[in-house]
Protein backbone atom coordinates (compact mmCIF):
# COMPACT_ATOMS: atom_id res chain seq x y z
CA UNK A 1 0.00 0.00 0.00
CA UNK A 2 1.24 3.53 -1.15
CA UNK A 3 2.25 6.13 1.52
CA UNK A 4 -1.23 7.82 -0.18
CA UNK A 5 -3.72 4.93 -0.11
CA UNK A 6 -3.50 5.34 4.07
CA UNK A 7 -4.91 8.92 4.06
CA UNK A 8 -8.66 9.00 4.87
CA UNK A 9 -9.58 11.77 4.24
CA UNK A 10 -13.24 13.16 5.91
CA UNK A 11 -15.86 14.55 4.09
CA UNK A 12 -17.19 16.50 7.10
CA UNK A 13 -19.44 19.11 5.30
CA UNK A 14 -23.16 20.18 5.14
CA UNK A 15 -24.09 20.02 1.34
CA UNK A 16 -23.74 17.44 -1.24
CA UNK A 17 -22.47 20.16 -3.85
CA UNK A 18 -19.58 20.43 -1.17
CA UNK A 19 -18.58 17.33 -0.81
CA UNK A 20 -18.57 16.56 -4.75
CA UNK A 21 -16.34 19.53 -5.23
CA UNK A 22 -13.85 17.88 -2.36
CA UNK A 23 -13.62 14.61 -4.11
CA UNK A 24 -13.09 15.98 -7.72
CA UNK A 25 -10.34 17.97 -6.06
CA UNK A 26 -8.89 15.70 -3.62
CA UNK A 27 -9.15 12.52 -5.31
CA UNK A 28 -6.05 11.74 -6.66
CA UNK A 29 -4.34 12.85 -3.70
CA UNK A 30 -5.71 10.52 -1.11
CA UNK A 31 -6.95 6.82 -0.54
CA UNK A 32 -10.42 6.89 0.45
CA UNK A 33 -13.35 9.32 1.93
CA UNK A 34 -14.43 8.98 4.99
CA UNK A 35 -18.64 9.75 4.62
CA UNK A 36 -19.87 10.28 8.11
CA UNK A 37 -23.16 10.94 9.58
CA UNK A 38 -24.00 14.72 8.69
CA UNK A 39 -23.17 13.99 5.41
CA UNK A 40 -25.34 10.86 5.18
CA UNK A 41 -28.07 12.01 6.91
CA UNK A 42 -28.40 15.38 4.22
CA UNK A 43 -28.00 13.30 1.02
CA UNK A 44 -28.00 9.92 1.71
CA UNK A 45 -26.60 7.33 -0.56
CA UNK A 46 -25.69 9.13 -3.67
CA UNK A 47 -22.53 10.72 -1.80
CA UNK A 48 -21.59 7.44 -1.97
CA UNK A 49 -22.65 6.49 -5.29
CA UNK A 50 -20.97 9.60 -6.84
CA UNK A 51 -17.61 8.70 -4.85
CA UNK A 52 -17.42 5.33 -6.47
CA UNK A 53 -18.44 7.03 -10.31
CA UNK A 54 -15.22 8.50 -9.58
CA UNK A 55 -13.71 5.42 -8.95
CA UNK A 56 -12.96 6.33 -5.51
CA UNK A 57 -13.31 4.11 -2.34
CA UNK A 58 -15.33 4.83 0.35
CA UNK A 59 -15.05 4.37 4.18
CA UNK A 60 -18.94 4.54 5.70
CA UNK A 61 -18.33 6.09 9.27
CA UNK A 62 -22.24 5.64 10.85
CA UNK A 63 -20.80 3.75 13.60
CA UNK A 64 -23.76 1.14 13.81
CA UNK A 65 -25.02 0.21 17.02
CA UNK A 66 -28.31 -1.40 18.08
CA UNK A 67 -29.38 -5.25 17.95
CA UNK A 68 -27.68 -7.97 16.28
CA UNK A 69 -30.27 -8.48 13.83
CA UNK A 70 -30.41 -4.57 12.86
CA UNK A 71 -26.76 -3.97 12.51
CA UNK A 72 -26.67 -6.78 10.19
CA UNK A 73 -29.05 -5.47 7.68
CA UNK A 74 -27.44 -2.47 7.58
CA UNK A 75 -24.17 -3.75 6.93
CA UNK A 76 -25.84 -5.65 4.13
CA UNK A 77 -27.14 -2.08 2.84
CA UNK A 78 -23.95 -0.74 2.97
CA UNK A 79 -22.68 -3.76 1.08
CA UNK A 80 -24.86 -3.23 -1.72
CA UNK A 81 -24.17 0.91 -1.91
CA UNK A 82 -20.27 -0.88 -2.99
CA UNK A 83 -18.77 0.94 0.37
CA UNK A 84 -15.28 -0.69 1.11
CA UNK A 85 -15.20 -0.51 4.73
CA UNK A 86 -17.98 0.12 7.60
CA UNK A 87 -18.15 0.48 10.97
CA UNK A 88 -20.14 -0.69 13.85
CA UNK A 89 -19.68 0.23 17.64
CA UNK A 90 -17.82 -2.36 19.48
CA UNK A 91 -19.85 -1.18 22.40
CA UNK A 92 -22.45 -3.50 20.84
CA UNK A 93 -21.13 -6.12 22.35
CA UNK A 94 -19.84 -9.53 21.03
CA UNK A 95 -23.02 -10.83 19.76
CA UNK A 96 -23.91 -8.10 18.02
CA UNK A 97 -20.78 -8.07 15.94
CA UNK A 98 -20.20 -11.85 15.61
CA UNK A 99 -23.65 -11.76 14.18
CA UNK A 100 -23.41 -9.04 12.13
CA UNK A 101 -20.33 -10.09 10.23
CA UNK A 102 -21.69 -13.16 9.84
CA UNK A 103 -24.72 -12.26 8.56
CA UNK A 104 -23.27 -9.99 6.14
CA UNK A 105 -20.57 -12.69 5.08
CA UNK A 106 -23.80 -15.44 4.09
CA UNK A 107 -25.53 -12.77 2.28
CA UNK A 108 -22.97 -10.75 -0.34
CA UNK A 109 -22.32 -14.66 -1.20
CA UNK A 110 -25.81 -15.25 -2.44
CA UNK A 111 -25.59 -11.62 -3.87
CA UNK A 112 -22.48 -12.55 -5.23
CA UNK A 113 -21.34 -8.56 -4.11
CA UNK A 114 -17.52 -8.15 -2.78
CA UNK A 115 -17.81 -7.99 1.25
CA UNK A 116 -16.44 -3.86 2.86
CA UNK A 117 -14.26 -4.23 5.38
CA UNK A 118 -15.83 -4.20 9.09
CA UNK A 119 -13.93 -2.26 11.84
CA UNK A 120 -15.21 -1.72 15.04
CA UNK A 121 -15.08 1.65 16.84
CA UNK A 122 -13.27 0.91 20.49
CA UNK A 123 -13.20 4.45 22.32
CA UNK A 124 -14.24 7.88 20.54
CA UNK A 125 -11.21 9.81 20.69
CA UNK A 126 -13.23 12.71 22.48
CA UNK A 127 -13.59 10.45 25.77
CA UNK A 128 -10.57 10.43 27.90
CA UNK A 129 -11.01 8.66 31.54
CA UNK A 130 -12.37 11.45 33.36
CA UNK A 131 -15.70 10.97 30.64
CA UNK A 132 -15.18 7.40 31.16
CA UNK A 133 -15.39 7.85 35.20
CA UNK A 134 -18.39 10.34 34.87
CA UNK A 135 -20.44 7.73 32.83
CA UNK A 136 -19.76 5.18 35.71
CA UNK A 137 -17.03 3.09 33.48
CA UNK A 138 -14.30 2.43 36.02
CA UNK A 139 -11.84 1.58 33.86
CA UNK A 140 -8.99 3.72 31.87
CA UNK A 141 -9.67 4.30 28.41
CA UNK A 142 -6.63 2.23 27.31
CA UNK A 143 -7.85 -0.98 29.33
CA UNK A 144 -11.32 -0.36 27.76
CA UNK A 145 -10.07 0.01 24.78
CA UNK A 146 -8.05 -3.46 25.04
CA UNK A 147 -10.80 -5.19 26.02
CA UNK A 148 -12.78 -4.32 23.00
CA UNK A 149 -10.49 -4.85 20.60
CA UNK A 150 -10.06 -8.29 21.56
CA UNK A 151 -13.54 -8.78 21.26
CA UNK A 152 -13.64 -6.92 17.82
CA UNK A 153 -11.09 -9.49 16.86
CA UNK A 154 -12.90 -12.47 18.17
CA UNK A 155 -15.87 -11.98 16.86
CA UNK A 156 -14.25 -11.82 13.33
CA UNK A 157 -13.83 -7.94 12.75
CA UNK A 158 -11.23 -7.19 10.41
CA UNK A 159 -9.94 -4.26 12.50
CA UNK A 160 -10.85 -1.31 14.88
CA UNK A 161 -10.81 2.83 14.70
CA UNK A 162 -8.48 3.27 17.77
CA UNK A 163 -6.65 6.57 19.15
CA UNK A 164 -3.04 7.08 17.76
CA UNK A 165 -2.03 6.41 21.60
CA UNK A 166 -3.50 2.57 21.50
CA UNK A 167 -1.73 1.81 18.32
CA UNK A 168 1.22 -0.21 19.22
CA UNK A 169 -0.50 -1.78 21.95
CA UNK A 170 -3.51 -3.20 19.26
CA UNK A 171 -0.64 -4.02 16.97
CA UNK A 172 0.90 -5.84 19.79
CA UNK A 173 -2.15 -7.85 20.44
CA UNK A 174 -3.66 -8.94 16.86
CA UNK A 175 -0.95 -8.68 14.69
CA UNK A 176 0.05 -7.13 11.41
CA UNK A 177 -3.15 -8.03 9.17
CA UNK A 178 -5.56 -6.74 11.62
CA UNK A 179 -6.58 -3.15 10.00
CA UNK A 180 -6.12 0.17 12.72
CA UNK A 181 -7.87 3.34 11.75
CA UNK A 182 -6.50 6.42 13.61
CA UNK A 183 -8.70 9.59 13.77
CA UNK A 184 -7.39 12.45 15.51
CA UNK A 185 -4.96 13.04 13.41
CA UNK A 186 -3.69 16.75 13.57
CA UNK A 187 -0.46 17.99 11.45
CA UNK A 188 -0.80 21.55 13.80
CA UNK A 189 -1.21 21.78 17.31
CA UNK A 190 -5.04 22.45 17.15
CA UNK A 191 -6.67 19.94 19.24
CA UNK A 192 -10.55 20.97 18.44
CA UNK A 193 -12.81 18.59 20.17
CA UNK A 194 -10.06 15.37 20.16
CA UNK A 195 -8.65 14.67 23.46
CA UNK A 196 -6.01 12.23 22.45
CA UNK A 197 -4.55 13.55 18.85
CA UNK A 198 -1.40 12.27 17.03
CA UNK A 199 0.52 13.29 13.96
CA UNK A 200 0.33 11.62 10.87
CA UNK A 201 4.35 10.50 10.42
CA UNK A 202 3.89 9.00 14.22
CA UNK A 203 0.39 7.32 13.45
CA UNK A 204 1.79 5.25 10.51
CA UNK A 205 5.43 4.80 12.15
CA UNK A 206 3.66 3.02 15.10
CA UNK A 207 1.42 1.13 12.96
CA UNK A 208 -2.19 2.34 12.05
CA UNK A 209 -3.01 1.00 8.64
CA UNK A 210 -4.55 4.47 7.80
CA UNK A 211 -5.27 7.62 9.51
CA UNK A 212 -8.63 9.68 8.76
CA UNK A 213 -7.59 13.79 7.81
CA UNK A 214 -10.15 16.69 7.68
CA UNK A 215 -9.86 19.94 9.21
CA UNK A 216 -6.31 19.99 9.77
CA UNK A 217 -5.68 19.50 6.23
CA UNK A 218 -8.78 21.55 4.95
CA UNK A 219 -8.45 23.89 6.59
CA UNK A 220 -5.00 24.87 5.74
CA UNK A 221 -4.32 27.91 3.40
CA UNK A 222 -3.21 25.22 0.65
CA UNK A 223 -4.91 21.86 1.52
CA UNK A 224 -2.99 20.12 -1.60
CA UNK A 225 0.43 20.88 -0.96
CA UNK A 226 -0.05 20.21 2.80
CA UNK A 227 -1.01 16.53 1.34
CA UNK A 228 1.82 16.15 -0.90
CA UNK A 229 4.56 17.84 1.82
CA UNK A 230 2.51 14.94 4.28
CA UNK A 231 3.49 12.12 1.54
CA UNK A 232 7.28 12.91 1.30
CA UNK A 233 7.33 12.93 5.25
CA UNK A 234 6.06 9.62 5.26
CA UNK A 235 7.85 8.28 2.15
CA UNK A 236 11.11 9.56 3.44
CA UNK A 237 10.64 7.61 6.51
CA UNK A 238 11.22 4.52 5.00
CA UNK A 239 7.85 3.66 6.74
CA UNK A 240 6.18 0.27 5.74
CA UNK A 241 3.50 -1.64 6.67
Amino acid sequence: MSQKEKIILALDVEHFEEAQRIVMEFKDHVGMFKVGKQLFTHCGPKIVDFINMKNSRVFLDLKYHDIPNTVSKALIEAAKLGVDMVNIHALGGFSMMREAKINLVNTIKKLNLPRPKVIAVTVLTSIDDSELERMGIDVPVSVLTRNLTLLAKEAGLDGVVAAGSDIEMIRGLCGKDFIIVTPGVRIDDKQGDQRRVITPFEAIKKGASYIVLGRTIMENENPKAKLEELWRELENGNINQ
